[in-house]
């Protein structure tokens, strides 16, 4: 009688979600758990099903409790309080509820609220805590789960801080992560130019020619920005016109010598840290070139600005994914099915992100968690 009821049960559990309860190594503190069918929505949210969400690094900074944004325990999945993993995804209304306008079922929504927990099968979301997304030819799934973080900050970054013009300059480091390969793509679709500096490694040409075909137009290591004929290059490249914006990702020496290569009234914006190195700079750029310094977080530019610039910015992405101009990331799916255990599942997960950590995974993990429950 108990194994019947047991299966029934089971039957019941048509959701699944990968959840920690405390923070540590994401190999190690991950579970996935099994919950019943969602309710109705509420008034002003909406049911989604999730159809593809990345694994992000930040995701697992998130997870080992070293990242600034604190998810919110998700109630009801079990009897302790446990936190749903995630913060990018697609994800299709499945259901409305009252006062909700402007979406239908089947609709494409991206998430723009923060840590809202997206490695899981379903979720009941507020409306305003997600943005629709157009559908249009040649837009794929893994480009729309791939657009709320990263092609938004190359975006902004090149819009918000300085009045750029077809032909000028933009200057960056970390030019083949996600953000500063999106750089490129945007700013190539714009008639921009790029100066990219990556670290030295053994594929150099071969990484050079993946970031030129991209619309890169110089390719660089740091180990040129120690080269005192680079000012003369750079110089020469431009036409003597000043680059009037450098995107930083990687902090350390590498940013104070690419910093150097700008001219008065320049923006450096500051996005990353990837070397854990602080951020120097000299005196005298404030002094004698004027130079101003940001930071750029694109999670606080969702929470200050209108939705109608934020589905301005998705529209804008959107087109230019549809029409190639912005190629969607080198990736894996990795498919959780119905039928695993929540222990095979969980397990799964676990050994993706092990080998994430050692390194192991030269393209971004999208999570693709199936279910019973339309």
């Amino acid at each position: 009688m108990a194994f019947h009821s047991t299966r029934r049960l089971l039957s019941q559990c048509t959701n699944r979600a990968i959840v920690y309860s405390q923070n540590g190594d994401p190999a190690k503190v991950l579970t996935a758990v099994s919950f019943r069918p969602l309710p109705p929505p509420a008034p002003n949210t909406v049911n989604v099903k999730f159809l593809l969400a990345p694994i992000n690094p930040a995701d697992l900074n998130v997870i080992e409790g070293v990242y600034p944004a604190k998810p919110s325990p998700t109630p009801g999945l079990t009897a302790e309080p446990v936190f749903v993993g995630g913060n990018e995804g697609l994800a299709r209304v499945t259901s409305i509820g009252d006062g909700v306008s402007g979406l239908s079922r089947d609709d494409w929504v991206v998430m723009t609220k923060a840590q809202i927990g997206t490695w899981c099968t379903g979720k009941n979301v507020g409306v305003h805590d997600i943005v629709k997304v157009p559908r249009v030819d040649g837009l794929t799934e893994v480009h729309a789960a791939t657009m709320t973080v990263n092609p938004p900050t190359a975006y902004n970054m090149l819009k918000d801080f300085v009045p750029l013009q077809e032909g000028d300059w933009v200057i960056q480091n970390g030019a083949n992560s996600a953000v500063g390969q999106a750089v490129i793509q945007i700013a190539a679709s714009r008639g921009l130019k790029t100066l990219n500096f990556v670290r030295p490694r053994e594929n150099l040409s071969e990484l050079i020619k993946q970031l030129e075909d991209l619309g890169a137009t110089k390719v660089l290591t740091y180990d040129a920005l120690t080269d005192k004929s680079l000012r003369n290059d750079v110089k020469e490249w431009t036409g003597g016109k000043n680059i009037s914006l450098a995107l930083n990702c990687v902090g350390g020496k590498e940013t104070t010598l690419m910093t150097r290569l700008l001219g008065n009234n320049a923006h450096l914006v500051s996005y990353g840290a990837m070397s854990k190195q602080p951020l120097s700079l000299p005196t005298s750029l404030f002094i004698f070139k004027n130079l101003t310094a940001h930071g750029f977080w694109q999670s606080q530019w969702y929470l200050t600005r209108p939705r109608e610039e934020q589905e301005q910015v998705m529209n804008t992405l959107v087109n230019l994914m549809g029409q190639g101009k912005l190629k969607p990331p080198k990736h894996e799916i990795v498919s959780i099915s119905a039928e695993d255990s929540d222990e095979e599942a969980g397990q799964k997960v676990r050994d993706v992100i092990t080998k994430i950590s050692e390194g192991q995974q030269g393209k971004k993990n999208l999570l693709r968690l199936e279910s019973s429950e339309s």
